[in-house]
């Protein structure tokens, strides 16, 4: 891409400290700006946590997020990919949360995404709790005519029916309700990294006889990233697929600014590796959910989870060069 305007601004020209926090020191584009028609990946901001069942705070995630991203360089050291010289990327903002109404919200974040998805950009997205994946994944969907592979990075399925007497819509149950609606096939959906303290087994015996393939943290240990990540893409295969990044899929040790923290996860490295196993995937969109700042006062989560989306935004450009 030759337009300049698109580029990252350089901590070279101006220094990090310095400026108006933008994801990646990228543009900003609200809705309605002319130049959103360029725009090929787009970083979006989901900061709302309405379906938090425990600790609070994912709502502040992408603020935090946005600040500590302008600490990221072009070039990833490991694939020599640089994202920003393959895709025009852009922030275009947050979506508008109402912070009273749950139902109210995951409309509005599904109209929000269905207009990016018309507008022709691939959603880079930074929430929020992980009940945000849901309407994005229903716009994402609809726009593709057909139900999407998701490759899943948490320690918990996101499965379960319900809580508190039936409510069906809260953080832990977003990707049921997916394969409910038929917005996520799952035969072609394979979630990593699953631990954890159980309340019964119910959502991963219900995810299995649905044919998700779910790696619990045992086995990824046993087999090894790459095995694990070969796995992954025998599953999802070439259609199109999601990628969802919950930041509790690390070891608390390395992100401790989550609301539900699981011991015995990966390493940042590791997570980093898992992420660059994916190139190749065709990937559509993606997400990275569930950094909670009141939990994180070092900031290194925040930090950890803008490397994470950096290493994604290289699958993800990627992927749209091989589409073109």
């Amino acid at each position: 891409m030759s337009d300049p305007f698109f580029h990252p601004i350089s901590g070279q020209d101006l220094p990090r400290f310095a400026g108006v926090p933008s994801f990646m020191r990228l543009p900003h584009l609200a809705p309605g700006d002319a130049r959103r028609t360029e725009v090929e990946i787009g970083l979006i901001g989901v900061p709302w946590d309405g379906g938090t069942t425990n600790r609070p705070g994912p709502r502040h995630g992408p603020r935090q997020l946005r600040d500590y991203s302008t600490m990221m360089r072009r070039v990833n050291p490991a694939s020599k990919i640089d994202p920003f010289a393959l895709a025009n990327c852009a922030d275009l903002g947050d979506v508008n949360p109402n912070p009273v109404d749950l139902d109210d919200t995951l409309g509005r974040i599904e109209t929000f995404y269905a207009g990016v998805a018309a507008e022709g950009i691939v959603p880079m997205s930074a929430g929020g709790d992980h009940l945000t994946s849901l309407p994005v994944l229903r716009a994402l969907s609809k726009a593709h005519g057909s139900p999407l592979g998701m490759v899943h990075f948490d320690a918990h399925t996101d499965l379960y029916d319900s809580y508190f007497g039936g409510y069906r819509y809260t953080h832990g149950t977003p990707f049921r309700r997916a394969i409910e609606e038929g917005v996520l096939d799952p035969e072609r959906v394979v979630q990593i990294g699953i631990r954890g303290p159980m309340y019964d087994g119910e959502d991963i015996e219900w995810g299995r006889a649905r044919g998700v393939r779910i790696i619990p943290i045992e086995e990824f240990f046993e087999l090894g990233v790459v095995e694990v990540m070969r796995i992954a893409r025998e599953v999802i295969g070439n259609r199109p697929t999601y990628c969802s990044f919950d930041i509790d899929f690390i070891d608390p040790a390395y992100a401790p600014g989550t609301g539900t923290p699981e011991v015995g996860g990966p390493t940042s490295y590791q997570a980093q590796h898992c992420v660059r196993l994916l190139e190749g995937a065709n990937l559509i969109g993606a997400d990275l959910v569930e950094v909670s700042p009141p939990f994180d006062p070092s900031g290194g989560t925040a930090w950890l989870g803008v490397n994470i989306m950096f290493e994604i935004m290289c699958v993800l450009a990627k992927a749209l060069d091989a589409r073109r």
